[in-house]
């Protein structure tokens, strides 16, 4: 009689921390065990819980069909904890023996966004593939034009996010050092167009993922992370990106 293959290594999350039964989900990405722990998921942001946002509403709807009530086994994220506590996870769903994965379904269906800290550079590829599909098919939140790529050109309407999460596109005009800061530019008005910072320390980091930062000037990238603001004037949007899964260069043109 054969023997019963091995079942494959999940892509993304390490080895099990704990199992559980999601008894109510928060939001789109926070739940709550039988045992009165809190969960938050790991490598994705979804819209906002507020009134009147329905993309907020439908992701927290989307994650209740996916866990709600069932057996979920959570397995190591980079970050075990977040600042408020909760467990931060990949979480699965247990279902007639096999693994559902939650992130993965939440991008793939379009109610997520990728994070921008995943911590594995094959679960980053896995998720921003789906990510990308589910935008081009305009799928949960890719339907509303809030959530579309913004364009670094265009540095007044990435400044408006200040203080969101959001995707930003355009062509690297330089990469400039400066201290202890390596700055992407895509313009060269340093007080006002759209930059990207990485930290000198980080840089290795990007490298063993075969990103290599200086060599992006003339190259089109997407980056994703929460916009701040920068300069005297505070009219220079710009994104810290600490992890090289927040840019891609792939298949942009």
């Amino acid at each position: 009689m054969a023997q019963e293959q091995p079942k494959p290594a999940p892509v993304c999350g390490g080895d099990m921390m704990a199992r559980g039964v999601a008894k109510s989900v928060i939001d789109g990405r926070t739940f709550a065990l039988d045992d009165g722990s809190e969960v938050r998921l790991a490598a994705v942001e979804v819209p906002p819980l507020e009134s009147g946002v329905a993309p907020g509403a439908a992701a927290k709807a989307a994650l209740d069909a996916l866990i709600g009530g069932d057996e979920v086994v959570l397995r190591r994220a980079d970050i075990a904890t977040d600042r408020y506590g909760r467990r931060v996870a990949y979480a699965y769903a247990v279902r007639d023996g096999e693994e559902l994965f939650a992130q993965g379904e939440l991008i793939a269906s379009g109610f997520a966004r990728v994070g921008d800290h995943v911590g594995s550079r094959t679960c980053a590829s896995e998720l921003l593939k789906s990510e990308n599909a589910a935008r081009a098919a305009k799928l949960g939140l890719w339907a509303d034009s809030h959530y579309d790529v913004l364009d670094a050109e265009t540095a007044a309407d990435v400044l408006a996010r200040r203080g969101r999460f959001a995707l930003v596109e355009g062509k690297v005009v330089s990469v400039r050092e400066s201290g202890a800061t390596i700055y992407v530019n895509f313009g060269r008005r340093w007080s006002e167009d759209f930059t990207v910072t990485v930290l000198k320390r980080n840089e290795r980091n990007f490298t063993a993922a075969g990103l290599d930062l200086k060599g992006l000037a003339g190259r089109r990238i997407r980056v994703r992370g929460f916009i701040e603001a920068r300069g005297g004037t505070g009219r220079s949007p710009w994104i810290e990106a600490d992890y090289p899964e927040q840019i891609e260069t792939a298949d942009l043109r």
